[in-house]
């Protein structure tokens, strides 16, 4: 009986440590696609304005729709807050998340959202 618990134990250790954030972040590699996919709309500058798209300076864990910048009226009745895994799931299908956003890019590689998502951390 102990085996088993043993062995119970370590496959939940295990399972835990296999979930989503097991995949490394890496924010160098999400600040260069950060300039690749990112930087042609938005900025990512304290006090900048943003033109084409919001500032992400700080975004996560801010609430959606909450700095200076003309939002879709979907991203400000959304009610969501920039956490990771709500970054996550909005940059693998904004639309599916926000129905009306006017953010229509994507980043479908897990990997390089993960990376571009531990960079935006890095922005405070």
């Amino acid at each position: 009986m102990r085996r088993i618990h043993w062995f119970a134990t370590a496959l939940a250790s295990l399972a835990a440590s296999v979930t989503a954030p097991a995949m490394a972040q890496n924010a160098a590699a999400g600040a260069t696609s950060f300039k690749q996919q990112c930087q042609m709309c938005h900025v990512n500058t304290a006090g900048a304005k943003g033109m084409a798209a919001p500032n992400l300076w700080g975004v996560v864990g801010r609430k959606a729709a909450s700095t200076p910048f003309s939002y879709s009226t979907a991203l400000k009745n959304s009610g969501k807050t920039w956490d990771p895994k709500t970054l996550d799931t909005f940059l693998t299908a904004p639309g599916k998340l926000v129905p009306g956003t006017r953010m229509v890019i994507a980043v479908p590689d897990a990997k390089k959202r993960a990376d571009i998502i531990a960079y935006l951390k890095t922005l405070h």
